[in-house]
């Protein structure tokens, strides 16, 4: 069977009411679909009236119609466009495995009573009749959009395509009171939650939504093995600081208790200048290759490991959000917090996110946050 490629369009009041996390871990976790790619864009004047009208030409029921009506006029509004998120799905019949999670928008009438909460649409979406009128929509929210075929994909891929070209992954369109004291810090959805489907990078967004910071840049990024060392190159030398004396007085101990000898501090400190310092930057090593999947010094590749980069922008941010990720060791995290949730040890702590504006900066640029690869995978997939 062949591959498709497919999308979810996350709305803009789905967006604003932090609701992201929520749809993102419903996706993941019942759908046997690869996410590929993610980005959050600002749509202009052209685009809507332009994606409106290819939903109104794929099918010109009510729904659809509701639909069109629906983008017209939320998409943009008051003058200002709102935040999109697209989120780009690949594998074995990914249109109709996407719309049967996103589910239908029910236009035919639904007692409270027959929701289930089974689908997307179920569980985050809004189609109220007027009560005086039964066939007037006093309220409509789709929370989620996603073609119905492939050839409605490939279509609306070729609006978004020319749309996405040249823009930059970050979206502003907030005018702050005081723009001075607001903070944009990177998260890192780290490659052990991708391991199999699972609701826990979807989780994860949602935890961070506590903070009332705007997720302003979002993407699917694998590390290079240059790229993971540049990032991580900071703690290498605090790192070996650390765990050098400690494996060395360890290997000391157990040649002590082995041989029945006393080792003397000479010795001892050479120990832990050859072989504490020696495991040490194996441990190292192990960050590097599980963030990349390559393993420094080594000319085996293996497998690319996925990442989810975040921006996120508030008032405070770095703070903020570090609060809520908890400290490196997910043992010592208080409840409640991200790493306490998900961690495993230090190595495997389930998210990343800068410890300073400064950090920021630098990290952002590593990983060179303003590029995406979303539309590189749809003018691919077009051909």
């Amino acid at each position: 069977m062949i591959d498709e490629l497919s999308y979810v369009m996350v709305t803009p009041y789905t967006i604003a009411k932090s609701r992201t996390g929520g749809v993102i871990a419903r996706l993941l976790s019942r759908l046997d679909l690869e996410l590929v790619g993610a980005q959050m864009f600002i749509p202009d004047e052209d685009f809507v009236m332009e994606y409106a009208g290819l939903l109104r030409d794929q099918n010109p029921k009510h729904d659809i119609t509701l639909l069109a009506d629906y983008v017209e006029q939320n998409f943009i509004s008051g003058g200002r466009p709102h935040r999109v998120l697209l989120l780009l799905f690949k594998g074995t019949d990914a249109c109709s495995k996407l719309s049967v999670i996103c589910g239908s928008l029910h236009p035919e009438h639904r007692t409270i009573e027959s929701l289930t909460g089974e689908t997307i649409r179920d569980t985050y979406a809004d189609l109220i009749f007027d009560s005086a009128d039964p066939e007037k929509v006093s309220y409509f929210e789709p929370a989620v959009i996603t073609p119905r075929s492939q050839k409605e994909a490939d279509t609306d891929f070729n609006l978004i395509t020319r749309f996405l070209k040249g823009r930059e992954n970050i979206v502003a369109n907030v005018e702050y009171p005081d723009p001075s004291v607001i903070e944009q810090t990177l998260v890192i959805i780290k490659p052990d939650n991708w391991n199999y489907a699972s609701s826990k990078p979807g989780t994860i967004i949602d935890m961070f939504s506590r903070t009332g910071m705007r997720i302003v840049g979002i993407k699917i990024h694998q590390f290079t093995l240059e790229e993971a060392l540049e990032f991580y190159g900071p703690v290498e030398a605090p790192l070996v600081e650390k765990l050098a004396p400690v494996f060395g007085e360890k290997a000391v101990k157990i040649l002590e208790k082995e041989f029945d000898i006393s080792i003397s501090e000479e010795t001892k400190k050479m120990f832990t200048n050859s072989f504490g310092w020696e495991y040490a930057e194996c441990r190292f090593g192990d960050i590097i290759e599980f963030m990349s999947g390559s393993r420094p010094g080594s000319d085996e590749k293996n497998k690319p490991v996925k990442t989810m980069l975040l921006v996120y922008e508030g008032e405070g941010a770095v703070q903020k959000i570090r609060e809520v990720l908890g400290p490196t060791d997910p043992l010592k995290a208080p409840e409640g917090t991200v790493r306490r949730e998900f961690g495993s040890n230090v190595m495997v702590n389930t998210a990343h996110a800068s410890d300073s504006t400064e950090s920021y900066e630098r990290e952002q640029a590593v990983v060179s946050i303003h590029k995406n690869t979303l539309r590189d995978i749809i003018v691919e997939h077009l051909g």
